[in-house]
């Protein structure tokens, strides 16, 4: 019997999964809400914003789905799953308190420290005063994260006292965050490499992806402010199979077994951020879901049907399925608009993106389709992916697909996986 699947989201990441699982041969119908111009080619896009809970339960009971995959973390924390379980529709994703492991810093520090999971030494704050006196105690540089979902903005780096009390006062004034700012967390400066390690877990079981690195910062050699990533790579050297045994060791399985003490089951993607540090993994923070640019290029080297794994993921038997990986390397390489992550323009025409497609996958993160032609729609455009047997030949083939695109004041980063390049 096929399955009829909706996938909430619109960006790269929701497009490729929806690429990934409309190759699975248990798919039936497809809807994406609300979606984008690259994912109304294969699956049908429903104007239904992923905030709307009632409105995408409804859609879900109108048109008799079977499976919701929830993408991005806003709806998870405000109880889309818990609704969609009441009302008898499987869903694939953390209900409200097992994604709480995102949605409060506070919280998921609270849970590191209390079960010995290792992580960065912090303070949690609702004053500027005592806040400014831990900074003063703590030798920088200082980590101000902000307690709330904030859309990757809300961690501020500070190397000197001054900037810390500057980010102090900006996240806790509310002006630059609203409520997410309310509470704030400051840990002490981690220094390593970073490592994203996506998980499937089923509240019992956990089986780690093959781990992908992140590149945040908006311009080469990781200058600039935050984005919501400008590329990633997968797998990564340096997580070796000594290395991944140590994570899943030391951090998933006890997060796991933590969130079931708590009374937080958790079910669908944890995705702790780590860094290697000379002490060993330690966790940066937690997202639970899917992340993006790292979906682009995990999925991709994915062997086993996606469907298959999140339908025994949802009915909790993932030890029944054997989770395999291709050989080789993926790359992805975001094509932003000018000016992201600050002001920018959108409705820009987009070109090349056929001639592209010849070579690379081309993951849509915000583009319209209007009379046949794509225009931009958001600040990360496109997400252009390559597949190679080593990390140089996938970069080649990324670069040579985004040369073939291009739309006005196109941004993009030229220095995607060069720290896996020296490291081979």
């Amino acid at each position: 019997m096929k399955t009829n699947v909706l996938v909430v989201g619109s960006g790269g990441r929701e497009h490729a999964i929806v690429w990934k699982i409309s190759n699975s041969p248990l798919a039936g119908r497809i809807y994406c809400a609300p979606g984008n111009g690259g994912i109304s080619e294969i699956a049908e896009c429903v104007p239904i914003k992923t905030d709307d809970i009632k409105g995408l339960v409804s859609f879900a009971q109108e048109r008799s789905i079977d499976l919701v995959i929830v993408g991005p973390e806003v709806p998870l924390t405000m109880g889309l799953v818990d609704e969609l379980t009441k009302a008898g529709i499987k869903a694939f994703g953390p209900n409200a308190l097992a994604a709480e492991i995102e949605g409060s810093k506070v919280f998921s520090k609270g849970l590191l420290l209390k079960y010995g999971i290792p992580t960065a030494k912090y303070g949690v704050f609702e004053g500027a005063a005592p806040a400014r006196a831990f900074v003063r105690g703590m030798e920088g540089p200082w980590v101000i994260k902000a307690d709330g979902l904030a859309a990757g903005k809300g961690v501020l780096i500070a190397q000197t006292v001054a900037e810390a009390d500057s980010a102090i006062e900006e996240i806790l004034s509310g002006k630059i965050l609203g409520p997410a700012g309310e509470k704030i967390v400051i840990e002490e400066f981690l220094e390593g490499e970073e490592l994203s390690v996506l998980a499937f877990c089923d509240k019992k079981n956990i089986v780690a992806m093959v781990p992908a690195q992140d590149h945040k910062r908006i311009y080469d050699d990781d200058k600039g402010p935050n984005t919501g990533g400008m590329g990633a790579y997968s797998p990564v050297a340096a997580a070796t199979p000594e290395l991944m045994r140590e994570i899943d060791r030391q951090i998933l399985r006890p997060v796991m077994e933590a969130m079931q003490e708590e009374g937080r089951p958790y079910s669908g993607v944890l995705y702790p951020g780590l860094m290697l540090t000379k002490d060993g993994p330690k966790v940066l923070e937690f997202n639970c879901r899917f992340g993006d640019p790292e979906t682009q290029v995990i999925l991709p080297l994915l062997k086993t049907d996606l469907l298959e794994i999140i339908l025994a993921v949802v009915d909790e038997r993932l030890s029944e399925i054997e989770i395999e990986w291709q050989n080789g390397t993926c790359v992805t390489v975001i094509m932003a608009s000018g000016g992201y992550p600050r002001d920018y323009q959108t409705g820009i025409p987009i070109y090349g993106i056929n001639d592209a497609s010849k070579n690379a996958l081309i993951f849509h993160s915000g583009t319209k389709k209007k009379d046949g032609c794509f225009s931009t729609a958001g600040g990360r455009v496109l997400s252009v992916t390559a597949q190679g047997d080593n990390i140089a030949q996938a970069l080649k083939k990324a670069y040579n697909a985004v040369e073939k695109i291009s739309f006005e004041k196109a941004h993009y980063r030229r220095d995607i996986a060069k720290r896996a390049l020296k490291q081979k």
